[in-house]
């Protein structure tokens, strides 16, 4: 698990398949089969996990991101399009 971003509003974990598996986990504790990003949202304490397609597009931007640093108003306006996808209330952060 690597925090990607952290701010006043927002908070941004990228979830890595191998860093899920624990030895010491009892048999049959789940794993992630792939990456993700976790998008919090602290102003309404809700998140969304991006996986699959949505984990791919995200990663392209961030991408994008490293070669063209942008302002954080434009990575909260980012963050923003993906919080309204976000209906999980955040239990533990």
């Amino acid at each position: 698990m690597n925090t990607l971003y952290d701010s006043d509003s927002f908070a941004v974990v990228h979830l890595l398949p191998e860093a899920a598996y624990d030895a010491d986990a009892p048999e049959g504790t789940p794993t992630l089969a792939r990456h993700g990003f976790e998008i919090v949202d602290k102003r309404s304490g809700k998140e969304v996990y991006l996986d699959g397609l949505w984990a791919e597009l995200f990663q392209r931007r961030i991408t994008e991101w490293q070669q063209n640093t942008p302002t954080q108003e434009e990575v909260e306006d980012t963050l923003e399009g993906y919080a309204e996808l976000a209906q999980n209330p955040v239990v533990l952060h």
